[in-house]
C-alpha cells in the first residue's frame, strides 16, 4: 500500500522490490493499492465500495497483511483514508481476529511513534530479507490454526529481528511532557529494536521485470540501484545515517540487470540510483558498459544525484549523449561558513570548476537546491543563496561570452530529523521561515534566475511529526476526521484543520517543532537503533 497517488507510488523502487520479493514465492501473493484522489474517495463512499487491490479488485479486508510504505510524514492522513475506505478500524487495538494485520516499512519507521497506534507492527530497516521471515511466520501461524489469535501472531512476529510491535511497548512521560522511558511490556519485546541490514546486495535477486505503469508516473524510467548508503555525513541528512553502511553492487550484475530491464520494459531512460551516484567506485566504467548495452535502443542513462566535488564533464557528456537535459546540484547553503556547519564538504571553487566545465561543454540550464532555517544561519547566509546563483549567471557569460543561461533556485525549509546530528536543534518558527522567504524574494536578482520555495506551513507540520511522540496519533486522527487529505500537496493542504485539531487536543506544536532539546533528553525514537551511536551524533 502506497499512501499517495498511483503516479507517485509507481515511481517508488522500494515498493516494487517488496512486490517482487513476495511474488517470486510459490506460497504468497502481493498486490498493490494506492491512495485514491479525493474525487475517487468520494465515489467509493457514495457507492459504499471498499478499497481494493488493483490486480484482482479484491477488497483489502480479504488480505492477511497490508503493508504501507512510509516515505514522508505528510502522508499520514492518507493512511487513515485508505484504512477507513477498506472498512478496517484505524487503530490496531480495535481490530478483530478476522481482520488483516496492518504493518509499515520505509524510512519514517525510524520515528514511527506519531503513527504507532495505527499499525500492528513495523519492519525497521531494509525489507528484502525480513519480508520473507514475516511471510513464513504468517504461513506457519495460519497452518497451525491461528493459535492465540491476533496477539498470538504478534508475539511470534515480535521475535523476528527488526520487527517492532508498538502495542508491546509503553511510553511514560515526565511532568514537563518529555519522555521518561519506553517500557517493554512483554518478554518478547526487545529493547532496542535494531534495524535490518542486507549485508550483501549481490545476494538479492535483481528486479528485472517490474510492473510497467498504465499512466505516466512522476519518474517514468528504469531505476537501477547501484549502491546503498553514503559516506558523506551531511548533518541534516537522515538517509545518510539510516542507510549505512555503504554497500555496492558489482558492475557485472548491474550491466546484466540493465540489459534485462530494458528488454522487459521498453523505457527510454535508465537512472543509476543512490544517495550520491558519482561516489560509486567505478562509475565511468559502469556508465560505459551500460551505454554499450542500451545505446542502440536510444536509451539514455542519467545520474540523478551528482555532487559538485565529484562532477566530471566527461561523465555528464556520457550520460546525456542521447538527450541533454539540465544539471542539478545541491550546495544546500549560501555561504562557505554554513556549508561547513552542515558538513556539506563542497566549496565555491567546486561550484565554479564544475559549472565552468559544464557551460564550456554546452549546458545552459542549472537547478540549485538550497535550504533555509539551518542551525546557526544568519541573514547573510540567506543573501548568499542569491549571490551564489548570480555568480553562476556571471560564470556562464564569462565562459560563453554571452547570456542565455537558466538558473532555477529551489529552496526548502530545514526540518530536524530523528537519528541525525541535528535532531536536537529546533526548527525556525513558521513566522521566521516566512520572513526568510520574504527576504529571499526581496533581494534583487538577474532575470536568468527563477526562485521556487516550499510552503513553510507544510514544513512546520512535518517537523512536528518528524520529532513527535505517540501522543500525536490522536492529532492525526482528529485532523483526518476534519478533512485532512494529501497534506504533502500544496493545493490540498489545510493548515487551519491541523491548527484547529491541535487547539482541541491542547497539543503545543512548538513543543515538538521549535524547541531545542537537551542532549540527555530521552527522544521518542531512542528505542529504535539504526546502528549509529548517540555519541557519534553528538
Amino acid at each position: 500500500a502506497f499512501p499517495d497517488v498511483y503516479e507517485v507510488g509507481m515511481s517508488h523502487l522500494g515498493l516494487k522490490i517488496i512486490y517482487h520479493e513476495i511474488n517470486r514465492r510459490d506460497d504468497a501473493l502481493a498486490e498493490r493499492v494506492y491512495a485514491p484522489w479525493p474525487d475517487m474517495e468520494k465515489a467509493l463512499r457514495e457507492e459504499n465500495y471498499p478499497l481494493y487491490g488493483i490486480e484482482s479488485f479484491s477488497p483489502l479486508m480479504n488480505y492477511d497483511l497490508i503493508g504501507f510504505a512510509l516515505l514522508y510524514e505528510m502522508n499520514a492522513s492518507n493512511i487513515l483514508t485508505m484504512l477507513n475506505l477498506a472498512q478496517i478500524p484505524l487503530r490496531a487495538i480495535d481490530r478483530t481476529d478476522e481482520m488483516p494485520f496492518v504493518l509499515a516499512g520505509g524510512p519514517c519507521v525510524c520515528n514511527i511513534e506519531p503513527m504507532a497506534d495505527f499499525f500492528d507492527f513495523a519492519l525497521f530497516g531494509e525489507g528484502e530479507e525480513v519480508i520473507h521471515e514475516v511471510t513464513e511466520c504468517m504461513k506457519k501461524w495460519k497452518e497451525e490454526g491461528k493459535p492465540g489469535g491476533r496477539e498470538g501472531f504478534l508475539i511470534r512476529v515480535a521475535q523476528i529481528p527488526g520487527v517492532y510491535v508498538p502495542s508491546f511497548y509503553e511510553p511514560t512521560y515526565q511532568e514537563d511532557g518529555t519522555l521518561r522511558e519506553m517500557k517493554a511490556l512483554r518478554p518478547e519485546a526487545s529493547l532496542p529494536i535494531v534495524k535490518r541490514v542486507v549485508k550483501d546486495l549481490e545476494s538479492l535477486t535483481s528486479l528485472t521485470a517490474p510492473v510497467v505503469p498504465f499512466l505516466v508516473p512522476v519518474h517514468d524510467r528504469i531505476n537501477l540501484e547501484i549502491f546503498r548508503g553514503c559516506t558523506r555525513g551531511c548533518r541534516f541528512c537522515q538517509a545518510g545515517i539510516i542507510y549505512r553502511p555503504v554497500r555496492e553492487r558489482s558492475p557485472e550484475s548491474l550491466v546484466k540487470a540493465a540489459k534485462e530491464i530494458a528488454k522487459n520494459t521498453g523505457y527510454d531512460e535508465l537512472s543509476l540510483m543512490s544517495l550520491s551516484s558519482a561516489d560509486y567506485s567505478c562509475v565511468p566504467e559502469l556508465v560505459d558498459a551500460i551505454l554499450a548495452e542500451v545505446e542502440e535502443q536510444k536509451i539514455s542513462v542519467s545520474l540523478p544525484s551528482l555532487r559538485l566535488d565529484s562532477f566530471s564533464v566527461d561523465l555528464a557528456e556520457k550520460v546525456q549523449k542521447v538527450r541533454k537535459s539540465g544539471l542539478t546540484f545541491a550546495p544546500e547553503a549560501g555561504t562557505q561558513r554554513l556549508r561547513d556547519v552542515i558538513n556539506k564538504g563542497v566549496t565555491s571553487e567546486d561550484l565554479e570548476t564544475a559549472l565552468s566545465a559544464a557551460f564550456g561543454a554546452g549546458w545552459n540550464q542549472v537547478k540549485l537546491y538550497f535550504m533555509i532555517g539551518l542551525p546557526t544561519e544568519t541573514d547573510e547566509d540567506i543573501a548568499g543563496i542569491i549571490e551564489t546563483a548570480a555568480q553562476v549567471v556571471e560564470l556562464y557569460k564569462k565562459v560563453r561570452g554571452k547570456g542565455g543561461v537558466k538558473v532555477t533556485v529551489s529552496v526548502s525549509s530545514f526540518v530536524p530529523k530523528a537519528h541525525t546530528p541535528f535532531q536536537w536543534f529546533p526548527q525556525n518558527t513558521k513566522k521566521e521561515l516566512e520572513r526568510k522567504q520574504a527576504l529571499l524574494r526581496s533581494i534583487p536578482r538577474p532575470k536568468a534566475i527563477s526562485l521556487q520555495y516550499h510552503d513553510a506551513r507544510i514544513s512546520h507540520v512535518e517537523a512536528v511529526f518528524s520529532r513527535g511522540d505517540r501522543k500525536l496519533s490522536a492529532l492525526i486522527e482528529l485532523a483526518w476526521q476534519k478533512g485532512a487529505r494529501f497534506d504533502g500537496w500544496t493545493e490540498w493542504f489545510r493548515y487551519d484543520l491541523w491548527l484547529e485539531a491541535m487547539r482541541e487536543l491542547e497539543i503545543d506544536d512548538t513543543f515538538y517543532a521549535n524547541r531545542g532539546r537537551a542532549f540527555d533528553e530521552v527522544q521518542p525514537w531512542d528505542h529504535l537503533s539504526v546502528g549509529v551511536k548517540k555519541e557519534f551524533l553528538l
